[in-house]
Parts: structure tokens; C-alpha cells; sequence
């Protein structure tokens, strides 16, 4: 069939093209020739506003407090928050051939739009295809030598950007980060549905925004209502993860780029399952 002719509907086509004749692997691109790269872990959630970016710190920093080479692709290119938390600013550099990420206080690899622009408060109002390319280009341009784990920091839902990282990139495994509410359940369904299509593993679900502990009397407020994570959980084979607080001391933190300063103790066991996977190199 001539591409003149192709209406882009395999389902209900039956011609034998070469098009179909491809493997998943077949879509993925390869990583900078310097880059060294163990595994890479996407953490994504079905809607925004659920602290995603934060778990995304807080896996790199424990992962990194382990003994292991850390990096973050922010691969939300028009809400990037990634930076800010670290205490990056300024332009990334780059060679030419070329780009190097940028390196937190204690040696975290960060690479980011925020890091590209003259002003980090400019908005990039792009459409999908270009942004889509851009998280395209932070995994073949930018040099991500001696990485252990490579996090890749979602954007919410399951749109353009989701679906380059999962066809282009080699992801071992994702998180899913959630939040206790009422339609929690249909949201993670989204995000769960999307991994299984694209055959990428699940490691696990977070809870974020679970409670605030009371400074007085130490009992836990749930803000949002009773959580449903367990609920949620097993009906879809999913293993939990933790439960993160509101917490006042991580907000501020973060706000004024100490993410590194703090201990994330609710996120240990998210860290030991990214921890688990099986090595590999790319």
C-alpha cells in the first residue's frame, strides 16, 4: 500500500505493510553515545497536583543517599518544578554535539526546560509535537554518564508526553503517585491501563497528601478523607508504596531549593523497589 493511499487505521486494514512489521523496540531511541545509563524509572500519575515531582526528589535523594548515581529528566516541559526544589538556576552548557546536565550540591544530574531558558519565569506555550521532541532530545542529546537510575519526571495524564517517553525511551519501571480521594480509583485506572498497553512494569503506587499530623498531639488529619489506596491497590495487582504526609518542613524545603536536606522516611520502601529492579545498561 503507497503512503498516499494509508489511512493510518491498522484495525481495520489488511494489507501486510512494513509498518506493521514493527516491534516496540523498533520506536526507541538511543542515548547520547556518552551516556551510561542502569535504569530508568518514569513516575507518573493520572491527573496533576499530586505532588508527582515531589516523589520524583524524593526517589532520586534516597537513591543517591544509598551509594547510587541519580538523575532527573523532567520531562514536564510546561509545568517544571524540578529545578526549583534543587536550587538550579541558570542555562545547562553543552559542546556543540552535546548537552551536559546540571548537577545539584550533592551531585545529582538534572537536566530541565527551565535550564534551557533566559528567564526561568518565561511560559512555553508549545504545542505537542514540539514538546514531545524536546523530552525526546533530553534523552539522545544530553550526556547522562555513570547514572545508576534515571528518573523521569512526568507530566500528568496520559498525552503526547507520556506516550513519547514510553515508545522512546527504555522504561524499567514506573510509579504511580496518587491522592485520597473519591475518584482516585478511576484516575489510577488511566495510568495503569496506558503502562499495561505500552508493556511497561509497575513497581508501585503513592499516596500523597495522605494526612497532616497535628503538632500538638501528633494525630493524624485526613484532610482529603479516608484513603482508598489499599482499595485501589489491589484492585489492580498493585503493590503500595507509602503514605506521604502534608508536611510543612518538606514544603518549605523545597520552596527554597533544600530538597536534599530532607529524609523522606515515608518513601524508603518506594526506594527499595526501584532499588530491586534488575540491572541492566544503556
Amino acid at each position: 500500500m503507497s503512503e498516499e493511499s494509508c489511512g493510518q487505521d491498522c484495525s481495520s486494514c489488511g494489507k501486510d505493510c512494513a509498518s506493521r512489521k514493527k516491534s516496540p523496540a523498533d520506536f526507541l531511541e538511543k542515548p547520547n553515545s556518552k551516556s551510561k545509563i542502569g535504569r530508568v524509572i518514569g513516575v507518573v500519575s493520572g491527573k496533576g497536583g499530586v505532588g508527582k515531582s515531589f516523589v520524583t526528589a524524593a526517589l532520586a535523594v534516597l537513591l543517591s543517599r544509598m551509594g547510587c548515581h541519580t538523575g532527573i529528566l523532567d520531562a514536564d516541559v510546561t509545568g517544571p518544578s524540578i529545578p526549583k526544589m534543587f536550587g538550579l538556576h541558570g542555562k545547562v552548557t553543552g559542546d556543540g554535539s552535546a548537552i551536559y546536565p546540571a548537577r545539584t550540591k550533592n551531585g545529582l544530574k538534572v537536566i530541565s526546560v527551565n535550564l534551557l531558558l533566559d528567564d526561568e519565569r518565561t511560559p512555553v506555550v508549545w504545542r505537542g509535537p514540539l514538546i514531545a521532541n524536546i523530552v525526546k532530545q533530553f534523552w539522545t542529546d544530553v550526556v547522562w554518564s555513570d547514572v545508576d537510575y534515571l528518573f523521569v519526571d512526568m507530566p500528568p495524564g496520559t498525552g503526547d508526553v507520556p506516550l513519547t517517553v514510553f515508545q522512546s525511551i527504555p522504561v524499567d519501571g514506573i510509579v504511580i503517585v496518587t491522592s485520597p480521594q473519591e475518584l482516585v480509583s478511576m484516575i489510577v485506572s488511566k495510568a495503569v491501563n496506558m503502562a499495561k498497553m505500552m508493556n511497561v512494569p509497575i513497581l508501585g503506587i503513592v499516596e500523597n497528601m495522605s494526612y497532616v499530623k497535628c503538632p500538638d498531639c501528633g494525630k493524624e488529619i485526613k484532610v482529603f478523607g479516608e484513603s482508598h489506596l489499599d482499595e485501589t491497590a489491589g484492585k489492580y495487582g498493585l503493590r503500595v508504596l507509602g503514605h506521604v504526609p502534608i508536611d510543612p518542613e518538606s514544603a518549605e524545603k523545597c520552596d527554597a531549593g533544600l530538597a536534599e536536606e530532607l529524609p523522606f522516611p515515608w518513601l524508603e520502601k518506594a526506594a527499595e523497589a526501584v532499588r530491586s529492579i534488575p540491572k541492566k545498561q544503556v
